[in-house]
């Protein structure tokens, strides 16, 4: 029988590691950049070495550690690998089990500046009448998760995998929220336990275009069509990683897991203006876990697997945020036939979590609010 025990854990970092990482910092071989190749070549020299100094001399790993470790976590064996994850336990009775969702190269302290107001909203001066059990999986291949150990983890796999675990803590019942990859993975939870999820929010609702009707593109409105002109524009001119990870992903984690400025290099092209400690906390966590190169597999794992077979039918939230990408709404109703709400905000990017928390937070809350107009029982369970 497989070992379902659920473990407390808490992030302990050795001195040494901290150190290992200055020093291979200090010694970083640096590549030449040619005159004008920091327009349009990539992740800037000057941008990277900027990022490496506050890294070695100012960023304060210990201090991230411990806004994590101010928040209990476990860890459980889920199909043949190791699930880390937040579990924060509001103080409200009704309060609604959610799963939050991280991507790449995100870990699970994206979601640090909403846990306090979507699990504790009286603490924070919100409505408490809608209020959330949170659990907050390091993605398996991701951070304190570790590295799997086979391959085939894409975006259905985790799913099912993240519906073994709810099962487990005794959430019959409960919501699924994300963003980039998680964006991916609420939906497909969505569609492997309908009669469990509430519903999903994400903040992209990537879907391709209807390949059963040629003339989609004349029906496109304004917004849609000028969505669909950016996310052309970012697959022709700023997709590279994706292809590089989707395709031969082992190649490249080789020189993410020697080098922790390459890894910064490379991973510093999707979260590029982050706040630098933010930033850093993402590829720190990576670093220190050796998780760098197994959490680029969900390209290619992705890629390998077969894509849904139909619509999803749980009620879908959108929150919309400036300069993301992929979310053209005449496409996702192909995909989803229940869109809830669909929400434009002007301040925040891809990473909402981070800079602009209280209006994701306040998406969430509204969308999960009206799925729960109803009667309210049986909703909150056991576990940890």
């Amino acid at each position: 029988m497989a070992d379902e025990t659920i473990r407390p854990y808490r992030i302990e970092i050795p001195d040494d590691d901290l150190a290992d990482l200055r020093d291979r910092l200090a010694r970083t071989r640096w590549a030449p950049e040619p005159a004008g190749g920091d327009r349009g070549y990539g992740v800037p020299l000057a941008y990277v070495r900027e990022l490496v100094e506050h890294w070695r001399e100012r960023y304060d790993w210990r201090a991230w550690e411990a806004r994590l470790n101010a928040y209990p976590q476990y860890t459980t064996a889920v199909d043949g690998t190791t699930v880390h994850f937040l579990h924060v336990r509001s103080p409200e009775p009704d309060a609604l089990p959610l799963v939050l969702s991280h991507g790449w190269p995100g870990t699970v302290a994206e979601y640090l500046e909403v846990l306090g107001p979507l699990s504790d909203p009286r603490g924070h001066g919100l409505d408490p009448t809608i209020a959330f059990d949170l659990v907050v999986p390091s993605l398996p291949g991701f951070g304190f998760s570790g590295p799997t150990p086979d391959t085939g983890w894409g975006p259905r796999r985790i799913a099912r995998a993240l519906a073994a675990l709810m099962r487990r803590l005794g959430h019959e019942r409960y919501g699924a929220a994300g963003n980039d990859w998680g964006s991916f993975i609420s939906p497909e939870l969505g569609r492997i336990a309908p009669e469990a999820v509430v519903g999903v929010h994400v903040t992209q609702a990537w879907s391709a275009p209807p390949d059963d009707d040629p003339t989609w593109p004349d029906k496109l409105s304004p917004e849609d069509r000028a969505a669909w002109d950016a996310f052309r524009h970012y697959v022709e001119h700023e997709s590279s990683y994706g292809a590089v990870q989707g395709q031969q992903p082992q190649t490249l984690a080789h020189a993410l897991s020697d080098s922790p400025a390459g890894l910064l290099g490379w991973n510093a092209q999707a979260m590029r203006g982050l706040d630098p400690d933010v930033l850093l906390t993402h590829v720190t966590i990576h670093w220190l876990t050796g998780t760098a190169g197994s959490a680029i597999r969900i390209y290619a794992e992705a890629e390998r697997e077969e894509p849904p077979t139909g619509p999803m039918t749980v009620p879908l939230g959108v929150a919309q945020f400036p300069g993301d990408l992929g979310s053209v709404r005449a496409f996702a109703e192909h995909a989803h036939t229940k869109i809830m709400s669909w929400n434009h905000y002007d301040r925040g990017s891809h990473y909402a979590a981070h800079d602009a928390p209280d209006l994701l937070a306040e998406d969430i809350r509204g969308f999960f609010a009206a799925l729960r107009s109803g009667p309210r029982t049986g909703l909150r369970g056991g576990g940890t």
